[in-house]
């Protein structure tokens, strides 16, 4: 059986990321605007689709991407269910990201680096300045 999801879309709020109790493993949580293939009554509709990021990604997701940027998240989707305290059952479906690829520069387009500021520590990410410097 095979469970994989792929999507494009924008961030419709900045990634909010915790880190574990035990291990301090990061998680990054955030929603992405897809937008739907018909439009009812002329308008265009999206879907807000849940993302969850483990790790060095989710880091990297905390670091270089805000609100209204473009993504292409693939993962799997994910259900669960739990009870409140009153007794009522809620269910959450989300994506459980494997990669978040950042598909855009976002407003910061006159040189700086992708996270918005241009004293940002990339770390291992260098951010391509111009199509030259892609490899294909």
């Amino acid at each position: 059986m095979l469970n994989r999801v792929a999507l494009v879309g924008r961030l419709t709020k900045d990634p909010e990321v915790r880190y574990t109790a035990d291990n301090q493993t990061a998680i990054a949580k955030f929603s992405i605007a897809v937008d739907r293939t018909f439009k009812r009554d002329g308008q265009q509709s999206a879907d807000f689709i849940p993302i969850v990021v483990f790790g060095k990604s989710a880091e990297n997701c905390g670091k270089y991407i805000k609100k209204g940027r473009l993504v292409a998240v693939s993962g799997r989707l994910q259900t669960r269910t739990w009870d409140d305290q009153e007794g009522k059952r809620h269910y959450a479906t989300e994506v459980i990201a494997d990669e978040v690829d950042f598909l855009d520069r976002g407003s910061d387009s006159k040189g700086q680096g992708v996270g918005g500021d241009s004293g940002d520590d990339f770390g291992d990410f260098h951010p391509a300045d111009d199509e030259d410097d892609l490899p294909f």
